[in-house]
């Protein structure tokens, strides 16, 4: 049974910082692209930050760069989010996502996510 499960979340002041944790399980988490998505109320799903399957390659969305870091641990089937300087508009749902493409279809799992609220 595959399952992500996100941790960490919070309500944090701006400025401040938060580590979001995903925990995965059910498949063979080293093969898999990571994702941190976003959904801020009343908007759709935004992407943030994605890391590759070795760790040697991560790419941000413009909204977060210099501010997040994704890092994963293989060994032990994590996937992290540090946050930092955190801001109002960072208030949202976050999601981990774990996708493959496997020849003509690509294996696509979700977390049920976690709340951030960065508010005074």
């Amino acid at each position: 049974q595959v399952q992500l499960v996100e941790s960490g979340g919070g309500l944090v002041q701006p400025g401040g910082s938060l580590r979001l944790s995903c925990a995965a399980s059910g498949f063979t988490f080293r093969r898999y692209w990571l994702y941190w998505v976003r959904q801020a109320p009343g908007k759709g799903l935004e992407w943030v930050a994605v890391i590759n399957t070795g760790s040697s390659g991560t790419y941000y969305a413009d909204s977060v760069k210099g501010r997040f870091t994704i890092s994963r641990d293989n060994a032990n089937n994590k996937l992290y989010l540090q946050m930092n300087s955190l801001k109002s508009e960072d208030t949202a749902v976050y999601y981990c996502n774990a996708r493959r493409p496997y020849f003509n279809t690509v294996f696509d799992y979700w977390g049920q996510g976690t709340q951030v609220t960065v508010s005074s």
